[in-house]
């Protein structure tokens, strides 16, 4: 796809693209910092897009795990707008994390022994997906149907969901 083709692609769809912006960011001014960057993005790695394909659908996903990216980044940086003064004044804190840690590490374990309990016909396309294979992949991978791969998936969610029991 040439940079002439590209641009007047993207142009064609910006109006969707950017509604689509605003479902997500819901502030015009992040959507369109989202649709900006996600252009950019999707002109950078033109060529991995496949000519004949669907270029919204394309870029839609470009413009959503952006994102999300953009969410966890947030969600990772825990600033303190406190001076430290105050900060220090939260005595507990430390306490209170230590404990979480010991909680959050038997949740992980009964999280981990359940999935290995998992039917292997689930856990198998479960565990690929949650190491970042997406469901075409998968399907390709094991060679079975995609509606058999996501069918699986959730199914095996839904039976994480009831054996877990501090989540009830």
């Amino acid at each position: 796809m040439s940079s002439f083709e590209f641009s007047a692609a993207f142009q064609q769809h910006y109006p969707s693209f950017y509604s689509f912006a605003l479902s997500l960011t819901r502030n015009a001014s992040d959507a369109e910092d989202l649709v900006q960057e996600s252009a950019y993005k999707a002109y950078r790695y033109i060529d991995s897009f496949k000519v004949g394909t669907n270029f919204k659908s394309w870029v839609n996903t470009i413009l959503k795990n952006t994102f999300i990216n953009k969410y966890h980044s947030r969600k990772r940086r825990n600033v303190v707008d406190a001076p430290i003064e105050d900060v220090s004044k939260m005595g507990g804190i430390i306490d209170q994390s230590i404990s979480n840690l010991a909680i959050s590490n038997i949740q992980m374990e009964e999280i981990h022994e359940i999935i290995e309990n998992l039917d292997e016909k689930f856990k198998t396309p479960f565990l690929m997906y949650y190491s970042g294979y997406q469901y075409d992949e998968i399907a390709e991978i094991l060679d079975i149907p995609l509606g058999t791969v996501k069918s699986r998936i959730f199914y095996a969610r839904k039976d994480l969901r009831k054996n877990l029991h501090f989540a009830q």
